[in-house]
């Protein structure tokens, strides 16, 4: 039975760019930009799991760093 969602965790790359990294699979990809991250995510997840297995939805968790003045 095909899962619900996939999660990824998306976060900034130190080289520019986004990675992510799928929660519970082995897949990861990055890209330059977050429309381009999506585009990426949809083929590999299209990848990794056949057509009746693959989860509908794919979630993203964005995580951010920032560092204010104290």
């Amino acid at each position: 039975m095909a899962e619900k969602e996939i999660v990824f965790s998306v976060q900034e790359s130190p080289e520019g760019g986004y990675e992510a990294r799928a929660l519970g699979h082995s897949i990861y990809t990055e890209a330059d930009t977050l429309d381009e991250l999506k585009t990426m995510l949809q083929d590999a997840v299209r990848c990794h799991f056949d057509e009746a297995s693959r989860p509908p939805v794919i979630r993203l968790h964005i995580l951010k760093d920032e560092v204010i003045p104290a």
